[in-house]
């Protein structure tokens, strides 16, 4: 029985990796900031599974969040074979404009957070010769994004950095899979006030996401793309042809707050 542990698991992509697992029989540790909504899945996974669920209530934007989580793990003597870095966040605006603290909690979520996990999580899967790594970035990772400039840039070090890890450890047993999603139907665009917005007018569930990137993994996939609309693959494939100040204004236009 394989233990997965799951940041951002009260809601969203994060909820729906968490009940797919459950299905397989997988015991879980599962970490978000909302207590309540984590105990109401940990309940309802455990009687309809028989599994065990263990809740950690953690902000993730805290400087020493990675490394309390990996301690409590430590103590409580769990072996974790399935470690998914799904918690992140964005947020719309002008640079300029939008206040640092936020930005400066989002670089360290979606990027030092995943980081410092990875890391320590590795040591044992690689002392232990297996072991699987899924890091959730975004088709945002593939091109700069005027209006969620930070958001963007931190999802490129994501898919920068866990491609890069694949190949170091082509000799091991462990894998590292980068999962990459469109729009997608989750509180993510209420958080970062991007409802109105033409990017997100058609947007897939959040469990055909999770399907597709749970699938990558098991299969030790280097990426995985999911939840696309026909003319938004047709925009990633041209991406490396089209000239950037295009791809600039196509970008920002579609994160533009419609009237």
């Amino acid at each position: 029985m394989k233990t997965a542990l799951i940041t951002g698991a009260s809601s969203g992509i994060g909820k729906a990796f968490a009940q797919i697992h459950a299905e397989k029989k997988g015991n879980l540790v599962i970490i978000a900031r909302s207590k309540e909504k984590l105990l109401n899945l940990k309940k309802n996974l455990e009687n309809t599974y028989g599994i065990n669920v263990k809740v950690i209530v953690k902000d993730l934007t805290k400087i020493n969040a990675a490394q309390e989580i990996y301690n409590e793990i430590k103590v409580s003597n769990i072996q974790v074979d399935y470690l998914i870095n799904n918690a992140g966040f964005g947020g719309l605006g002008e640079f300029h404009k939008r206040p640092l603290s936020q930005d400066l909690a989002m670089i360290q979520l979606n990027i030092t957070v995943l980081t410092t996990l990875t890391h320590l999580f590795l040591q044992d899967f690689i002392e232990n010769n297996q072991g699987k790594i899924l890091n959730v970035s975004s088709t945002a990772s593939l091109m700069p994004g005027p209006l969620q400039a930070v958001y963007f840039a931190t999802k490129a070090y994501v898919t920068s950095f866990s491609n890069a890890l694949s190949e170091e450890l082509q000799n091991t047993n462990v894998t590292i899979t980068n999962l990459m999603p469109g729009a997608t139907k989750t509180g993510f665009a209420k958080i970062a006030g991007m409802e109105k917005t033409a990017l997100f007018d058609k947007s897939v569930s959040a469990k055909k996401v999770a399907n597709d990137g749970y699938k990558g993994m098991l299969n030790g996939k280097l990426d995985i793309i999911s939840g696309l609309t026909f003319s938004q693959k047709i925009l990633i494939a041209l991406i490396p042809l089209t000239p950037k100040k295009i791809i600039l204004k196509q970008i920002k236009s579609m994160q533009k707050l419609k009237n």
